[in-house]
């Protein structure tokens, strides 16, 4: 997850040695092969992982939003209407409450265990998400790749295996939530948003939690690759840092 999907580029690091690269690419997964010279009991093909824009921005969007909504919904009732925790950091859970009543009193005084429920697994989802973060930020190392005509912080080894088994668990836990968010409506005879209008459905509810499925599919499908590049590479005696 380094460069771009359209082609594969060389990936070594640093080193003041003399560095010896070997790259191989597929036409499915565009994958860059990586040496380094710098330890010979590891010599040999590397694989290597870092993060590409997208799944940086989605945390940079959904981490903050999550934790916020995750105290909220953990909080009731004192993040609600009247609470002492509800101005001024969850008066718009007011709009949101009457919007879906999932996140609003009626929900609350019926004593409706999914809000809080699916909250909890928000602070576990959270909590691998940080975790992946943590792994990249303070083990990731600077590697050159030709592709992007300079260096990027990649993940080797351990590390590397263990963010992206976090990241790939954190978001089909993600997913498989949100598809059981939207379950729940239907088959409820849409309990909760039935009341709306679809004008009012779309901007204020449809689209903020589509973003929930979209997102996660799409670090599924580029971790799952990873992983699966991982393996294959490992039973094959090669390994690749993957180009996104």
């Amino acid at each position: 997850m380094v460069t771009t999907r359209s082609g594969a580029a060389a990936a070594t690091q640093p080193s003041t040695d003399s560095p010896s690269a070997s790259s191989a690419s597929s036409a499915s997964s565009a994958t860059t092969m990586a040496t380094t010279s710098t330890n010979p009991a590891a010599a040999g093909v590397r694989w290597l992982h870092a993060p590409d824009r997208t799944t940086m921005f989605w945390f940079a969007v959904s981490l903050p939003l999550v934790i916020w909504d995750s105290i909220y919904v953990l909080g009731r009732p004192h993040t609600m209407e009247g609470g002492w925790l509800f101005w001024p950091l969850y008066v718009p859970y007011k709009l949101y409450g009457e919007v879906d009543h999932v996140y609003g009193w009626k929900s609350y005084h019926a004593r409706n265990g999914f809000t809080a429920a699916q909250g909890s697994l928000n602070v576990v989802e959270t909590a691998m998400y940080l975790g992946y973060l943590w792994l990249w930020i303070t083990r990731a190392r600077e590697v050159y790749v030709a592709g992007r005509g300079g260096n990027t912080k990649a993940l080797s080894g351990r590390p590397a295996a263990v963010a992206v088994l976090l990241a790939f668990t954190a978001a089909i836990m993600t997913l498989s939530k949100t598809v059981l968010y939207w379950l729940n409506e239907y088959y409820s005879g849409f309990d909760n948003i039935g009341h709306n209008s679809i004008q009012d459905l779309i901007p204020l509810w449809i689209i903020p939690n589509g973003a929930w499925l979209i997102f996660p599919s799409y670090m599924i499908y580029v971790m799952g690759n990873e992983i699966i590049e991982g393996l294959t590479a490992a039973s094959t005696g090669g390994a690749g840092i993957k180009s996104e």
